[in-house]
């Protein structure tokens, strides 16, 4: 009888407040009231018959059996959504929603456009678009966690396909007034010999730049790091330092006439952005849509 009381909608706001760690944080994630959250919570604690959740001032944490509802839980939604998404591509329109996962350079440089292409051809179709790094968006692709991965070309892990998506080699942002700036395009030994701006520290950009000093025998000099391309435009402004990024997140942060961006003049500065995809015979109509559309 208990089951009965079970609902999609309570077990989402349950793993919102695992994985928050706080039942307010998870009710601000979830656009409700802490208290609406917390009712929600007791309920499927009551259903269960058991605690979910321990809480204290300091927060809360899982029970033995919170964990594992927790993931059973998300097991349950993802189920949901493909059950959404597989009756929606036969009701013979191409409709329904479909997952986007993509770095942060695809986000700003290539996809905006692309997309609102896309919904003008398939004005049925929804898109929930996720910005995360490199290799999250392979790691989500793996798990099934998204429908479509767009990231920095890799070696394809078994069981994905991939297409070419975009070129979008580095370039190196700096100052105008910099001394640099004359040049037409810059050596990364010459780039190297200035204090630099990172972004995102551990990032595949962050790995390659850290890998190519090491085999040059160079030591970067890190000025400040960063989580955004925006945030690089913003030091580099400040003058602290100069920054190599893809052409893309210069193009869109650093426009501005205070700014002077050149070619990085090395054998590895191209870079392509992928399209990744679970392998699947058939693939949702709305899915397949969609790589096609990008791949264009």
């Amino acid at each position: 009888m208990a089951t009965r009381r079970l609902d999609p909608y309570s077990l989402r706001l349950f793993a919102s407040a695992a994985e928050e760690g706080s039942i307010a944080r998870a009710a601000a994630r979830e656009h409700l009231s802490a208290s609406a959250l917390s009712r929600r919570i007791a309920d499927l604690e009551h259903a269960f018959g058991v605690p979910l959740l321990v809480r204290s001032p300091l927060g809360i944490r899982l029970t033995d059996a919170g964990r594992l509802v927790h993931e059973r839980g998300l097991q349950l939604e993802a189920g949901l959504d493909a059950l959404l998404r597989e009756v929606q591509s036969h009701d013979g329109r191409v409709s329904g929603l479909v997952r986007l996962c993509a770095n942060e350079s695809s986000v700003i440089g290539f996809l905006p456009e692309r997309l609102q292409r896309f919904r003008q051809a398939y004005p049925l179709v929804s898109i929930a678009l996720q910005e995360r790094l490199s290799d999250e968006v392979l790691r989500a692709c793996l798990d099934d966690a998204t429908d479509v991965g767009v990231a920095v070309a890799h070696a394809v892990p078994a069981g994905l396909n991939a297409w070419d998506f975009a070129d979008d080699p580095l370039a190196v942002l700096l100052p105008t007034a910099h001394p640099l700036a004359t040049a037409d395009s810059l050596r990364f030994t010459e780039v190297a010999q200035h204090p630099l701006v990172c972004v995102q520290s551990g990032g595949a950009l962050d790995r390659q730049l850290r890998e190519r000093a090491s085999a040059a025998g160079l030591q970067l000099q890190v000025a400040v790091a960063v989580h955004s391309f925006d945030g690089v435009a913003r030091m580099v402004e400040a003058g602290l330092g100069l920054a190599i990024l893809p052409r893309s997140a210069a193009r869109a942060y650093a426009g501005a006439p205070q700014f002077a961006r050149r070619p990085l003049a090395e054998d590895w500065a191209p870079r392509m952005l992928r399209l990744y995809a679970l392998h699947k015979t058939p693939r949702p109509a709305a899915v397949a849509a969609l790589i096609d559309a990008l791949r264009a």
